[in-house]
């Protein structure tokens, strides 16, 4: 099973998500692992008043076992609430390391 597979996987169990999206963006990154960033927008009840820092840290906690099989991960957690009002996450910015 791919690491993307198994992130996604993870996080279905972990947080029973309306919105779950990963996006492999190891493309746009200098380097040949093919898995090594991802993209992360989850929009879940389980996050009804929780901050944004204890969401991404529940997040972290989910996939401790797989992270230290990557390298970057950008969060994007929402309520079902917050994400009506927003409908999408922001776009990733262009990549630093010379890629």
């Amino acid at each position: 099973m791919s690491l993307t597979q198994q992130i996604e996987n993870t996080v279905q169990n972990t947080f029973d998500p309306e919105v779950l999206t990963l996006e492999n963006e190891s493309d746009q990154h200098a380097g040949p692992a093919p898995e090594s960033h991802f993209k992360l927008t989850l929009v879940s009840a389980e996050f009804n008043g929780q901050s944004r820092v204890k969401r991404h840290q529940a997040v972290y906690k989910a996939l401790a076992s797989l992270m230290p099989q990557f390298h970057a991960l950008a969060l994007h957690t929402y309520t079902p609430e917050e994400w009506t009002q927003r409908g999408q996450a922001p776009d990733s910015p262009p990549c630093q390391g010379g890629h």
